[in-house]
């Protein structure tokens, strides 16, 4: 398996009411050229990846409409791809959208956290796509059992392509599901709905952060 490779399973993938990001155009907000620049990040941020040697995924549910829709990076919005160069020097990201940068609140949550962390994680969702409602694309909905049973082989495909040892399961959806995949999985808490306090204390025990001053979210690791 190859980057590009795995790039050009996904952009094959098609079903109703549900945007492709690698594939797709959304008339709304894209440039013409946005699912070849979506590919391309794709391409660029899983070389990096395997060249830096990650073994451990966050995963997600489903891209969203506000994040991953637009950037085709899982829980990443258009605001942080920038910021994914500060942790994988050798990626290479572009906008894909026109207009100003979207931001979303669960992206601002993880990458918050992904900056301290001693080894960046893979960034991934147990469906790699944008399910939405039908007649309204700029909406999220939870992905079907039968849509994905048909994306489960490239899910399998990617965590034996990178030789992944752990997966932090981001809520409940994403830990039944990775509980069937054979490696060690850790929950926490979804940082939607409340869930905020919850899931940065679930990351710092996942990694053994701990925090020297509350007030300025500090943190550090102790070893």
């Amino acid at each position: 398996m190859t980057p590009s490779s795995f790039v050009k399973k996904l952009a094959a993938v098609s079903f109703p009411n549900v945007f492709n990001p690698y594939a797709d155009t959304c008339p709304q907000h894209d440039r013409l050229d946005a699912p070849a620049t979506r590919r391309a990040n794709m391409r660029s941020y899983l070389s990096a990846v395997e060249e830096k040697g990650v073994d451990t995924i966050w995963m997600g549910r489903d891209l969203g409409y506000r994040g991953g829709r637009r950037t085709g990076l899982a829980l990443t919005d258009e605001h942080h791809l920038s910021v994914v160069a500060t942790l994988f020097p050798e990626c290479s990201l572009s906008r894909a959208t026109r207009g100003a940068a979207v931001s979303e609140r669960t992206a601002v949550e993880i990458w918050a956290l992904l900056r301290i962390l001693p080894q960046p994680p893979l960034l991934w969702n147990v469906f790699p796509f944008h399910p939405h409602e039908p007649n309204d694309e700029l909406s999220n909905r939870k992905f079907t059992r039968k849509e994905l049973s048909q994306v489960t082989h490239l899910n399998e495909a990617l965590l034996r392509w990178l030789q992944v040892k752990r997966v932090v399961a981001i809520g409940q959806d994403a830990q039944a599901y990775a509980s069937q995949l054979g490696v060690e999985v850790v929950n926490v808490r979804h940082p939607s709905y409340g869930g905020i306090t919850d899931f940065r204390a679930g990351i710092r025990a996942c990694y053994g952060l701990i925090t020297l001053a509350p007030a300025q979210g500090t943190l550090f690791n102790p070893s």
